[in-house]
C-alpha cells in the first residue's frame, strides 16, 4: 500500500559555516550541543535569549513567542532564539561565539543575604577571582544547596574591585530556585556566577536618560546608574519604578544617595499599582506607563527592564509619543514560570 504522506526527515543546519544534521522535531540548540558546538545559551526555554542568532537563510518553527525576548530591533535583523526554533528546511544560521568564549564560571561564597521587601532578596557574593561584566548585564547563579539548579539574574551593582556581585531574587510562585532563596540562610554558602550575558547596558550618548523598572528589574538600573556616576556621565536622568504598594519600594536609600552625587537632573517616581484606598500615599497610582505623559524627557533614550507586560506596555507608549525604536532598551524579566507554565 503506498503512503500519500511523506515522513519528515532532517533538515541540515550551518551554524557559522559549520555543517550540522538536525534531527526532526529537534530544535536547533539541541542539534549544535549534540555536535559538540559550543553554542551560546542558558536557560534553555526561551526565557533569556542567551542563545540569540540569525537566521541567514531557511524557515525555522517557533515554538514559543520570542517578540518577549528579543527586540524589535533583534526582530528585524532576523534573530531567532535556537532554543525555541525547529528548523522546517534547511538553514543558515550566524551566532556571536565571542560572547560565549568571554563568560567564566566563577566560585564564591554568599556573604550577606538581606531581605528588602516581602518577595525580593539582596544575595552578595565573595568571589573567590575576577569576574568582569557591564554594568546592566546578567549572570547564571547557583549555590551548593541545590544542586543542579541556576537561575538568571542582572548584577545588582557595577563591577566592583573586590570582586563582589550583588543579585537581586524575588520570589516567584513556584519558584525552585527563589523559594530555596526566600525559604534559606545561604550565609556562608558556596556559589557560583557564570557571566557575563546580555546586552543590555549604557550606550554613549549626551540624550536625557528614562529608564523605566518594574519589581526586581531595579537592578540593572542600580548597577547602571553606580557605573555611569563613576564614569562622569552627566545626563538628566529619570526612573519610573512600578510598584504594587509603598511596601514594596526598597533601595530608597541607594537612589537618594545617586541623587545628591548626580551632576544633572535626577528624578525618582515610583507608581503604586494597588495601593490600599485610604493609605498615606500622595504619589502617582496607576500602572507605570500610565506616568509616562506627564515624566517623559524630551528627546529621551530608554531603558526598560521588569516583567515582559510592563516591558511591552511602556514601549508602546514610547513609540506613540515619538521615540524611535532604535532609542528603547528593554530587558524583559521572564522566569521559567512566565515561559513555560512551572518551575
Amino acid at each position: 500500500m503506498f503512503s500519500f504522506f511523506k515522513k519528515s526527515g532532517p533538515n541540515q543546519a550551518s551554524i557559522n559555516g559549520v555543517p550540522i544534521m538536525v534531527n526532526p522535531k529537534e530544535t536547533l540548540l539541541q542539534a549544535a550541543l549534540r555536535e559538540g558546538i559550543d553554542f551560546p545559551n542558558s536557560c534553555r526555554v526561551g526565557g533569556c535569549a542567551a542563545c540569540k542568532c540569525k537566521l541567514v537563510d531557511g524557515k525555522v518553527k517557533e515554538l514559543t513567542q520570542t517578540a518577549y525576548i528579543l527586540s524589535d530591533e533583534d526582530l528585524d535583523a532576523g534573530m531567532i532564539l535556537a532554543c525555541q526554533s525547529v528548523p522546517q528546511t534547511n538553514v543558515t544560521i550566524e551566532v556571536d561565539m565571542a560572547a560565549q568564549q568571554a563568560r567564566r564560571t566563577v566560585s564564591g561564597r554568599v556573604v550577606a543575604c538581606t531581605a528588602l521587601t516581602h518577595d525580593i532578596v539582596s544575595l552578595r557574593i565573595q568571589l573567590d577571582d575576577s569576574l568582569p561584566y557591564k554594568a546592566g548585564q546578567y549572570a547564571q547563579l547557583s549555590v551548593d544547596s541545590l544542586p543542579g539548579v541556576d537561575r538568571s539574574y542582572s548584577f545588582a551593582t557595577a563591577s566592583q574591585p573586590n570582586s563582589q556581585v550583588s543579585f537581586l531574587v524575588r520570589k516567584v510562585p513556584n519558584g525552585v530556585f527563589s523559594s530555596h532563596v526566600h525559604k534559606h540562610d545561604l550565609v556562608g554558602q558556596r556559589a557560583s556566577v557564570k557571566g557575563p550575558m546580555g546586552d543590555f547596558w549604557l550606550r554613549p550618548s549626551d540624550a536625557p536618560l528614562l529608564m523605566v523598572a518594574g519589581g526586581s528589574g531595579l537592578a540593572p538600573v542600580l548597577a547602571i546608574l553606580e557605573d555611569a556616576l563613576a564614569q562622569g556621565v552627566k545626563r538628566p536622568v529619570t526612573i519610573l519604578f512600578g510598584a504594587r504598594q509603598q511596601a514594596d519600594l526598597y533601595a530608597q536609600d541607594t537612589l537618594e544617595a545617586l541623587r545628591t552625587q548626580w551632576p544633572a537632573a535626577f528624578r525618582f517616581v515610583p507608581v503604586l499599582s494597588a495601593e490600599p484606598d485610604g493609605s498615606s500615599w500622595a504619589g502617582a497610582l496607576g500602572n507605570v506607563d500610565s506616568a509616562l505623559a506627564e515624566h517623559l524627557p524630551y528627546g529621551a533614550h530608554a531603558y526598560l527592564c521588569g516583567p515582559p507586560v510592563m516591558v511591552d506596555a511602556v514601549s508602546a507608549v514610547l513609540r506613540d509619543r515619538g521615540i524611535a525604536k532604535e532609542q528603547i532598551r528593554a530587558d524583559r524579566f521572564t522566569t521559567l514560570h512566565d515561559s513555560t507554565g512551572a518551575q
